[in-house]
């Protein structure tokens, strides 16, 4: 059930709650739009997420560091949810124009920087070589090596130092304590804040509530089992309170988490059994996409073929499919 608390004021700010607003910030690609989140700390305010580093975003910011609805006071801390370019990218140029010091999970933190890093003249054929083991069309690998490496392009370059965030770190921020809860899966070490005292959850891309978080396997860790990840990491938010209000990254703040979670829960099972049938035969990682998404454009094969393979992989951990054996693309068959 969708909460909407407060009357939007101008420059695409809301306020939900005594020292909580909200940052509608657009994004140059789907899903059109992602939350950033101001709450009130002593002498200033904190800033989770930003969306990516274009013009427009930076125009919005400009105006928002100005708005009154900040009081006249200056953001003092920059937190930042997860590596992804539409809640870091700006990040870099926050912290240039306020000062303020970064908060990231250590994971997340490394995980950017090593991004910023890599030559795409050695990337690019590792992703390539990705795509084509997984039978992805010579439309998309193509795609890949004409484009290049795209976070650069969302994502200002970041300050030298940051400030680590843990599981069961706590802040002091709008008039509340918040405790650190860490989401997987979608990213590797995802911040994510619980209030307590207001039964507030600042849920980042661990639950939404009108799309299901992308869970995906890339070329860097191929092996990887980020679907396991996320269904065990949902455990963490379980213990919370009923009445508690998610504020998610996407969409609008709403309640019913814990149905919500039933949900996610109960999407990515059909899809394991969906692919549990479909593998009775040998299968490719992009046949598996074909079955659990409509037809995909080429820009969207990458997370399609990264969706699959988290299913797939999933599954060979559970002991439930095999990948087969010297097999020129890797095929995936029930055991």
């Amino acid at each position: 059930m969708s909460a909407h608390q407060g009357a939007p004021a101008t420059g695409g700010i809301t306020q939900i709650a005594p020292g909580l607003l909200r940052v509608t910030v657009p994004l140059p690609f789907p899903p059109s739009e992602v939350n950033a989140w101001l709450l009130a700390d002593e002498g200033g305010w904190t800033l989770v997420d930003s969306g990516v580093d274009d013009a427009a975003t930076r125009a919005l910011f400009t105006a928002v560091l100005a708005h009154p609805l900040l009081g006249g006071l200056p953001v003092k801390r920059l937190l930042v949810t997860h590596f992804h370019p539409d809640h870091l990218g700006l990040c870099g140029w926050l912290h240039a124009r306020t000062g303020a010091p970064v908060h990231m999970a250590r994971t997340e933190w490394l995980q950017a920087r090593t991004l910023l890093a890599e030559p795409a003249q050695m990337v690019i054929p590792h992703i390539v070589d990705h795509g084509r083991w997984c039978a992805a069309p010579d439309a998309y690998l193509e795609m890949v090596e004409r484009r290049g490496l795209i976070f650069n392009r969302w994502v200002t370059a970041l300050p030298h130092s940051y400030v680590r965030l843990k599981e069961g770190d706590e802040l002091d921020l709008a008039g509340t304590r918040w405790r650190v809860l860490i989401g997987e899966g979608h990213a590797p070490e995802m911040v994510c804040l619980f209030s307590a005292e207001r039964n507030i959850l600042i849920a980042a891309d661990q639950i939404l509530g009108r799309i299901t978080p992308f869970i995906g396997v890339w070329a860097g860790e191929p092996e990887a089992d980020p679907l396991g990840l996320f269904l065990s990491s949902l455990a963490r938010f379980e213990p919370l309170p009923r009445e508690t209000l998610v504020l998610p990254s996407h969409g609008e703040p709403f309640f019913g988490l814990h149905a919500r979670i039933a949900e996610l829960k109960a999407h990515h099972e059909e899809r394991l059994a969906k692919l549990m049938d479909f593998c009775a035969a040998p299968r490719s990682v992009m046949e598996a996409a074909t079955i659990l998404f409509r037809k995909l454009p080429t820009e969207q094969v990458g997370f399609g073929i990264g969706e699959a393979l988290a299913h797939l992989r999933h599954l060979v951990v559970r002991g439930q499919l095999q990948v087969v054996q010297g097999a020129p693309v890797g095929l995936f068959q029930r055991v």
